[in-house]
């Protein structure tokens, strides 16, 4: 199985394995980081935009590549369920809680890719280029990569060596937690289930006080009309 930096296990032995798609590939098959970036890996953009910027992994261009030997390779979760027994995230609004859902890391950027992706982030906030470390890659494969897990399964893969593919189902403390999270999402939401807002009884209730007021109303018509005609007599 596969180590953090720290000796813990991170459930699984091929952190590969569970790549959806790089974060850097567009919906068109191309890649970003090329695009964006050239300056922090020029031969790297050089050689992509040979291809028309195609990437190698998911096109017919180009080198036959798989994840593990792009040097930009990235994979991150932003899910919502927890990859391990199914667990769905409930986030309250304005509340500081620790969510359900946390980020799991299966492998992570080396010292070297770190520095690279810094870079990135610092020469998008301001606007500048770095020509020092980060701007041939960083000599070392970024290869960060993470997945959605909650904080119950995230405990015991790092404490107990769990897998990410066991058989699991959320725990009774995790569906609790949950539950009440649900219950004040619906309570702040003001929202009633139909079950709740529709009571047979009172139902019935509502149609007999109809069928009662639909009954006077007949009887104070008929009064009205004999009314009227004893008022055409008395006329005569």
């Amino acid at each position: 199985m596969e180590k953090t930096p720290k000796g813990t296990g991170v459930g699984v032995d091929d952190p590969y394995e569970h790549v959806d798609v790089c974060d850097h590939l567009t919906s068109e098959g191309t890649c970003r980081y090329a695009f964006e970036h050239p300056q922090h890996d020029p031969a790297f953009a050089r050689e992509r935009r040979r291809d028309d910027l195609a990437c190698p992994v998911v096109a017919d261009v180009g080198p036959d590549w798989d994840w593990r030997d792009c040097p930009h390779f990235r994979s991150t979760t932003s899910g919502r369920r927890c990859a391990r027994c199914g667990l769905q995230e409930r986030r309250m609004a304005h509340d500081d809680e620790r969510p359900l859902v946390e980020e799991h890391h299966l492998s992570y950027a080396d010292d070297a890719a770190r520095r690279a992706a810094d870079a990135t982030t610092l020469a998008t906030e301001s606007g500048e280029t770095d020509d020092g470390d980060a701007a041939d890659g960083g000599g070392g494969p970024s290869h960060e990569i993470t997945v959605a897990l909650c904080r119950w399964c995230h405990s015991k893969v790092h404490d107990s060596w769990a897998r990410i593919t066991d058989d699991a189902t959320p725990s009774t403390e995790a569906l609790a937690v949950a539950e009440n999270r649900r219950s004040r999402e619906l309570d702040e939401a003001g929202f009633a289930a139909a079950s709740e807002r529709y009571d047979p009884a009172t139902s019935d209730d509502d149609s007999a006080t109809r069928d009662e007021s639909a009954a006077t109303s007949d009887d104070n018509s008929a009064t009205r009309d004999e009314s009227a005609a004893t008022s055409d007599d008395d006329a005569e």
